[in-house]
C-alpha cells in the first residue's frame, strides 16, 4: 500500500512495496541519509529488465505460470513469453551461483515451445490486491496467489543533475517482476552530518531480514554480479533547476545491506561521474532540494521499491527537539551498521 507517516516537526514519507505494519516497526521517527556513494553508478540488471521505452503494455499470466507481455516498441508489436523465475535467492557465501533470472521469448513462444502460443493464451491472472508499487505500469494476482508486474521508469538518468544528452540516457526502462510473500524493504532516514551543517540519507536495503549487497564494484559504482543492486537517488528543485534530477547512483554495501549519501559538492571528473562533453572543471551542487526520492532495484524478480520524501529542514542549534532528533537518528545509523566499517560519521 501507498503509506504517508507524519511526525510532529519533521516532514512525511511515502514508502512503495511495504506495508504499514512494517513501516511502523521500523521507524520511531522521520529520516535522511550520508555517502558510501561510488560516483554516479550505471544501470544494473533489474527486477528484470526486459525493453526499453515500451508503450501499450499489457500483462497477461496463465494457469502454469507463464507471462505473456504484449507491447509496443522498436516500430513494432511485441509478444514477450516469460517463465522460470519467483522471488529472490539471498546472496550465496561466494559467487558462482547465479540469481534467478527469467527466461525470455521475445518471438511468442516460438523459440521456447516450438510455436507461438500467445495466439492461444489463456489468461487467469485476476486484478491485482498486493502492496501499492512505484512506477507500476500494471500487475496482477496469479491463479497461486503470487504476483506478477511491470515497472517503468528512468533508470539510466545521468547523475549530478545534467540533463540526458544521448538517447540511452532518456530510455524509460520496462522492468518485469514475479513474487510471492513481501518483497523487499527499503527503510531510509534523513538527518545531518559533519557538525550538523550536512543534509544526509541513510538507511538499509534487505529481503527477508538479511541485507541486500553482492560481491563487488566497479570502479564507477557498478554491481560485478547479480546480486549487488544499485539505489537511484533524485533530488526536487535543487541548484540543477526545477523539478527532478539524477543526483547520484550507489549500491547498498555489508551484511547490513546500509547506504548513506550527503549532500556535498561534487566533481563531475571523479569517480566515474558521465558528464556532457563541455562541462566546466567545477563541482556541482550541493544538490539539496525540497524533496528527495530514492529508487531501489528488487533483487531477484522482485518489484523495484521507491521512498519519496520532503527534504529535511536546516539544522537549528537552538532548537532542543533537533538535537534529540539527530541523536535518536545516530543511535539508528549505529544499530543498521552494527559494526559494518562503512557509513561511520556523524
Amino acid at each position: 500500500m501507498r503509506t504517508t507517516v507524519v511526525f510532529p516537526m519533521y516532514p512525511a514519507m511515502r514508502l512503495y512495496g511495504q506495508g504499514l505494519a512494517s513501516l511502523r516497526s521500523r521507524l520511531v521517527f522521520l529520516t535522511c541519509a550520508l555517502a558510501c556513494s561510488l560516483g554516479l553508478a550505471g544501470p544494473a540488471a533489474a527486477s528484470q529488465l526486459i525493453d526499453r521505452n515500451p508503450g501499450h503494455v499489457k500483462l497477461e499470466v496463465n494457469s502454469h505460470g507463464i507471462a505473456l507481455i504484449t507491447y509496443r516498441a522498436h516500430g513494432k508489436l511485441i509478444h514477450l513469453i516469460a517463465r522460470g523465475a519467483i522471488n529472490a535467492r539471498l546472496r550465496p557465501a561466494r559467487p558462482g551461483i547465479k540469481q534467478v533470472h527469467f527466461k525470455l521469448d521475445y518471438v511468442g513462444g516460438r523459440a521456447a515451445f516450438g510455436h507461438q502460443i500467445w495466439k492461444h493464451f489463456k489468461n487467469t491472472c485476476q486484478p491485482y490486491d498486493g502492496p501499492a508499487l512505484a512506477w507500476e505500469v500494471t500487475a496482477c494476482t496469479a491463479s497461486d496467489g503470487s504476483y506478477w508486474a511491470l515497472q517503468n521508469w528512468q533508470t539510466p538518468l545521468p547523475g549530478l543533475g545534467f540533463p540526458p544528452w544521448l538517447i540511452k540516457q532518456k530510455q524509460w526502462w520496462l522492468h518485469l517482476s514475479h513474487w510471492s510473500g513481501a518483497p523487499a524493504v527499503l527503510d531510509v532516514y534523513q538527518d545531518w552530518v559533519y557538525g550538523r551543517h550536512i543534509p544526509e540519507i541513510f538507511g538499509q536495503l534487505t529481503y527477508r531480514g538479511v541485507g541486500i549487497r553482492g560481491f563487488g564494484t566497479t570502479y564507477k559504482g557498478n554491481p560485478t554480479d547479480t546480486y549487488g543492486r544499485l539505489l537511484y537517488l533524485d533530488t526536487h528543485n535543487s541548484k540543477y533547476g526545477k523539478g527532478w534530477r539524477r543526483e547520484e547512483g550507489f549500491v547498498a554495501s555489508g551484511p547490513p545491506g546500509l547506504f548513506c549519501f550527503g549532500f556535498f559538492k561534487r566533481d563531475p571528473y571523479t569517480g566515474g561521474h558521465p558528464h556532457p562533453p563541455g562541462t566546466p572543471h567545477k563541482k556541482r551542487g550541493p544538490a539539496i532540494g525540497d524533496m528527495y526520492r530514492l529508487t531501489a532495484v528488487g533483487p531477484g524478480v522482485t518489484p523495484d521499491l521507491m521512498w519519496e520524501a520532503p527534504a529535511l529542514h536546516r539544522y537549528n542549534s537552538n532548537n532542543p527537539a533537533d538535537a534529540t532528533y539527530e541523536d535518536a537518528m545516530n543511535t539508528r545509523l549505529d544499530q543498521i551498521r552494527n559494526g559494518w566499517h562503512k557509513c561511520i560519521h556523524h
